[in-house]
């Protein structure tokens, strides 16, 4: 005779690094401590960037999306991090499925932002002067691909390309 386990929990315990209240508490003031400085030096770099018109060049556009796409990430988990360290100790399975997604999509965007602004040091220091070119071509295949789907949509007269 076979028996499956059919329970079904909505919300998971978190157990935590410590029990001890004072542990708890220490970790969350180093915690919240980091988090803040993740805060103001990302909102710095925007606002420096914002504000400095000799800064809008395409490196430092990726560095302000990189700033405001690790202020996203950080704040997708921490805040959280810290009302489990001193209050509730459970996460619905919704809110841990909801959490995940945003720190695999956050994270992922982060990796592929600091691949394109190494990519284009890279092009920029090793070929100077094709870095118009390899972004000329860029611009052109993105913008061919956006004509192409969009033409793809438009109603037709019973033709078919």
């Amino acid at each position: 005779m076979r028996r499956d386990n059919l329970t079904w929990e909505s919300e998971f315990v978190l157990l935590g690094l410590s029990s001890d209240r004072q542990t708890q508490a220490g970790l969350f003031v180093l915690f919240a401590a980091a988090y803040l400085l993740t805060l103001l030096s990302n909102g710095l770099i925007i606002l420096l960037i914002g504000l400095d018109a000799r800064l809008h060049l395409p490196m430092y556009f990726f560095l302000c999306n990189l700033s405001v796409v690790d202020i996203c990430y950080t704040s997708s988990g921490v805040p959280q991090m810290l009302v489990h360290f001193l209050l509730e100790k459970t996460i619905s399975f919704t809110r841990c499925g909801t959490q995940l997604f945003f720190s695999l999509a956050l994270g992922g965007t982060e990796f592929l932002l600091l691949a394109a602004m190494a990519y284009g040091h890279y092009v920029a220091v090793c070929a100077p002067l094709c870095s118009v070119a390899v972004v000329s071509w860029l611009i052109g295949l993105v913008s061919s691909m956006v004509e192409t789907v969009v033409m793809m949509y438009l109603p037709t007269r019973g033709y078919m390309c």
